[in-house]
């Protein structure tokens, strides 16, 4: 990408996991001098455990009206998809208000069009971002499948033509064409939907890592500390750590779900909610080939480079409580469910926890500060922080260098709060 940002100024990117990663790499394309700054290593949060799954089918936000009537049941079972800790109960309950409000149909259906915009060039950035960095050894476009055991026929298909009227590519496979593709699969599995225009990654953390080694290459600085306090006199940033001040022409605030105080400090109150995510790790002799999603289940399972990860869940716990390694062990029941040849080894840190950031209408939070000329956002990604890294990339850069995105950011303002 042609330098375009001729001062050379400055810019501090709070986060490095794949959305500041990705960002850096962009930003100092265009002639930026890059700091990233992390209280871990890079690609130590979500970037490191998450399903390595490019999900740009996923446009329908969570907030539907549908989930309403299931959410009693899975709340009485601790070890469901979905479940908010009793001693977090309280705090969550603004975050729901909202969560619900978004289920209005012209509410919903705003925020599915923001997320298609995003996800449907989302493929096309990361092809160019992997073309770029030879990292194509780590990308790979085998599609994803969507498996049904106990619906009909007609629900298949239903679900199906939800997706076609988006203008989602889908093909609905009977359970011979699907015992076809993946031999390995659960006779349970009667119906899926392949979804051919999806790819996966074997390891997210590595990639993350390769795309920063990438941007060292350019220039693009890391330090590792944690930011504790953000200040703009709209000339210069201040930013804090606990032994370091730092001053910086600009900065990009891409925290994930650690991003609430942050932004608190600079006058935004930001309805961000964690949602933990959980994987378990195991072996197969005969791995899939692509990323299966479990109708039923709620889970996903992805090919590994070491192996095969069973991930999902949503647990409303916050950002302090240890990990619940009940619900984590329940991923490998719902596992040999659809891929009975797993084989629980053990082996190394099998059980991980991550943070997801969400906001209660899906969309994440990207751009311009509404109250500096010196501070943008790129946070609250929630289950899309792989699938939109590349894309994201590109439009904060172009909304820092003052071009024009090719999709309006609107949508995804801070001050839609």
């Amino acid at each position: 990408m042609k330098q375009q940002n001729s001062k050379s100024e400055t810019i501090a990117i709070i986060g490095a996991g794949i959305i500041g990663v990705t960002a850096a790499f962009r930003l100092k394309q265009a002639g930026f001098q890059v700091t990233l700054f992390d209280k871990e290593d890079i690609a130590q949060g979500c970037s490191k455990g998450n399903a390595g799954h490019f999900a740009t089918e996923q446009v329908f936000p969570l907030a539907q009206k549908s989930l309403l009537p299931q959410v009693p049941k899975m709340l009485l079972d601790p070890l469901g998809p979905f479940s908010i800790s009793p001693s977090y109960f309280h705090k969550a309950i603004p975050w729901f208000f909202k969560f619900i409000n978004n289920m209005r149909p012209k509410l919903f259906n705003a925020n599915k069009e923001a997320l298609k915009s995003f996800n449907k060039i989302a493929m096309n950035s990361w092809d160019a971002l992997i073309s770029e960095t030879n990292l194509g050894s780590l990308f790979h476009k085998q599609g994803s499948l969507l498996t049904f055991e106990s619906v009909s026929d007609n629900e298949a298909i239903k679900v199906q033509r939800e997706y076609q009227a988006e203008g989602i590519a889908v093909e609905l496979l009977n359970k011979k064409q699907v015992n076809n593709l993946e031999p390995g699969i659960s006779n349970k599995v009667t119906w899926a939907l392949l979804f051919r225009d999806v790819a996966h990654t074997c390891c997210p953390e590595t990639l993350t890592k390769e795309i920063y080694k990438k941007a060292e290459k350019l220039g693009v600085e890391f330090e590792k500390c944690e930011i504790s306090t953000i200040e703009s006199d709209n000339k210069l940033v201040t930013i804090t750590s606990k032994n370091k001040i730092y001053q910086t022409d600009r900065v990009l605030l891409a925290t994930g779900a650690h991003s609430k105080l942050l932004c608190k400090q600079l006058g935004f109150t930001v309805p961000l909610e964690t949602e933990r995510g959980y994987h378990y790790m195991v072996k197969s002799a005969n791995q899939p080939n692509r990323p299966i999603v479990s109708y039923e289940r709620k889970f996903i399972m992805t090919p590994m480079k070491n192996g095969l990860r069973l991930a999902g869940t949503v647990e409303f716990a916050g950002l302090d409580k240890e990990m619940n390694t009940r619900r984590v062990d329940a991923l490998l029941l719902s596992g040999k469910s659809i891929w009975p040849q797993i084989e629980d080894t053990k082996e190394g840190n099998y059980r991980w926890m991550g943070f997801r950031p969400s906001l209660p209408d899906s969309k994440p939070v990207v751009g311009k500060s509404p109250k500096h000329n010196n501070i943008y956002f790129a946070f609250g990604h929630q289950h899309l922080g792989l699938t939109l890294a590349a894309i994201n990339a590109e439009v904060i850069t172009d909304c820092i260098l003052d071009k024009k995105p090719s999709i309006s950011l609107k949508p995804y303002s801070i001050d839609r709060f």
